[in-house]
């Protein structure tokens, strides 16, 4: 009874063992118990966006194979107009990545709101843009001139207050060499923004040029002196036909301007107009008719 009492009254490594193992084996019931319902609410969540996983797979695979798709389209129609090799592996990954991201966002959409990172990303983009409009404006330009290609490098052309041949079209920027031989380089945004000349795809191109004639000179005869000149200079055109007419009574003279069209591909505006003043002179000095020098008269009074 007394050792009853002591056994009872007081924890015996046998007691602390058996509590000990018995606490061990519940531990491991409860973590068991706990893993099982984690598996199972796993598995029943996994059941439950089984559709919204197919379809978070279609969108982004669709989304990938349209990228690719129009990336190829325009890779074949950029290599068609020759434009350069960087730019156009440029915008064939831009195009491809663009899809690609905004299909992973639509289908991370499917199981929660992206809401909030999109007006992250948004605001993000915004102060980028701003510190970057200049940039980006010259940036989609350059995109715009290679795709509607109003000039080709090579070509003569005029915009603002420069004529002369392109060097190369860039992203941001356009270069030309002046035909007095200066190297210039433009933003892309004042081109797109300005009317553009082009020389080279006229083929044809009309010659103006001015002519003075002494009042004593028989009118018919220097026009027709000018037109027979004219009809000389090679390169010139017949359709349309040119033209001698005048224009006004000048201070000294009688002023005629004559107009006649040249083919580009056989000559250019420079040469022909040099060659229709030689003519114009020779002729009209065979006919004997002056080119008179600015003069003035005056008249002396004494006094009365």
């Amino acid at each position: 009874m007394r050792i009853g009492k002591i056994i009872s009254g007081r924890r015996t490594p046998l007691h602390v063992g058996l509590s000990a193992g018995y606490g061990l084996r519940y531990s491991k019931y409860q973590r068991r118990r706990t893993m099982e319902n984690y598996l199972e609410t796993f598995m029943k969540n996994v059941v439950s966006n089984i559709p919204n996983l197919i379809a978070a797979l279609l969108i982004f695979l669709i989304s990938v194979y349209v990228g690719r798709l129009l990336g190829n389209i325009i890779w074949r129609v950029l290599a068609a107009r020759k434009a350069p090799e960087g730019v156009t592996h440029l915008l064939t990954q831009f195009t491809r990545w663009t899809f690609i991201v905004f299909g992973a966002i639509a289908a991370l959409q499917r199981f929660f709101d992206v809401t909030a990172f999109l007006a992250g990303l948004g605001l993000v983009g915004f102060t980028v843009g701003f510190a970057l409009q200049d940039v980006m404006k010259n940036f989609a330009a350059g995109i715009i001139l290679l795709l509607q290609q109003p000039f080709q490098v090579g070509e003569a052309i005029g915009v603002k207050d420069f004529d002369g041949t392109v060097l190369g079209i860039h992203l941001r920027t356009t270069e030309m060499k002046t035909f007095d031989g200066r190297i210039v380089t433009l933003p892309n945004a004042d081109l797109l923004a300005n009317p553009i000349v082009n020389y080279t795809r006229a083929d044809r191109r009309r010659v103006e040029i001015p002519v003075r004639i002494s009042y004593q000179a028989d009118p018919e005869i220097a026009r027709q002196a000018a037109l027979e000149a004219i009809q000389m200079v090679p390169g010139m055109v017949n359709d349309p036909e040119p033209v001698v007419g005048f224009s006004t009574f000048d201070d000294s003279a009688l002023k005629l301007n004559a107009y006649f069209w040249i083919d580009t591909s056989k000559t250019s505006p420079l040469i022909a107009k040099d060659d229709a003043l030689k003519r114009m002179k020779s002729a009209l000095e065979q006919k004997g008719i002056e080119i008179p020098f600015p003069t003035r008269t005056v008249y002396m009074r004494s006094p009365s």
